[in-house]
């Protein structure tokens, strides 16, 4: 039986509309009667749309964020984080500010960016919340994850650089085409790393654990599952790591996931009465 499902945000769970389509809102709804948790794990941050996303899916729930540096629970509030080795994110403002190239600082709740870029104003959009640039060193807590938002060639050079103690991915938006998302978390930390933590959290083995995704930071959760599943729309990279393909984010091809999830689980039974002629 599949108890519970890992759910990329970006391409798997909302494409290019930036909304949740009806047909999976009503498959995760069914999911949930089911007895199945439904844990968001995105590279988003804890906050803005990302956080609403967390509450359709399951209200009390597990959840994922910062491509599994951020861990949260929604009912109790009780959070995990994995900081940055500090040598990194002064290495990593160093070349923002020498640059120019757009960089974003996370904590747990909350994010900084000194860019006026146009990117960065369309992230801040899609993120949910206000641009407001501001000094990297105003970050409130912590900062559990970096992230670049590059071209694509500009991105591969960076994925091929030496980033010894950190954990790097990248990731796509179908709202924000052209864009590499390049995220680094503490070296270990991943998505990977983040469903086995919910997993255990919830007492349930690896074997039981779907995992639905679309872009290469989500290698690390689909090889760690048991029910590793790519969408229609999936990196060629994150197909060959699936079990199984459904359709595409914009036609609500989660929702073929979810069905089959659905499936694994028995029909309860229901006691009946005996028929007149066999009672005593």
């Amino acid at each position: 039986m599949i108890k519970l499902i890992g759910i990329d945000v970006d391409g798997t769970l909302v494409g290019a509309s930036g909304e949740i389509a009806p047909r999976v809102l009503q498959a995760a709804e069914s999911a949930r009667r089911a007895g199945i948790r439904l844990a968001l794990c995105s590279g988003r941050p804890a906050f803005g749309l990302a956080l609403d996303y967390a509450r359709q899916l399951d209200t009390d729930g597990w959840h994922v964020f910062q491509n599994g540096a951020s861990i949260v629970e929604l009912g109790s509030g009780q959070s995990r984080s994995a900081a940055l080795p500090q040598e990194w994110i002064a290495r990593l403002v160093a070349q923002a500010r020498e640059t120019g190239e757009v960089l974003e600082l996370y904590d747990d709740t909350s994010y900084v960016i000194e860019s006026r870029n146009d990117w960065a104003r369309e992230h801040a959009k899609l993120l949910g919340v206000p641009f407001e640039p501001r000094p990297f060193e105003s970050l409130r807590g912590a900062a559990v994850r970096a992230q670049w938002l590059l071209p694509e060639e500009r991105a591969k050079q960076v994925l091929a650089e030496d980033h010894a103690g950190l954990e790097i991915a990248q990731s796509t938006s179908p709202l924000m085409p052209g864009v590499r998302f390049v995220g680094m978390t503490r070296d270990g930390v991943s998505k990977g790393s983040a469903m086995r933590s919910i997993a255990a959290e919830y007492g349930f083995p690896m074997a039981d654990v779907m995992y639905v995704g679309d872009a290469p930071n989500d290698l690390p959760a689909l090889a760690v599952v048991g029910h590793p599943v790519a969408m229609g729309n999936a990196d060629p990279s994150v197909k060959r790591a699936a079990t199984r393909t459904v359709g595409h984010v914009d036609t609500g091809g989660l929702a073929d996931a979810l069905e089959f999830a659905i499936e694994t689980h028995p029909a309860p039974s229901h006691e009946t009465s005996p028929r007149p002629s066999e009672a005593q």
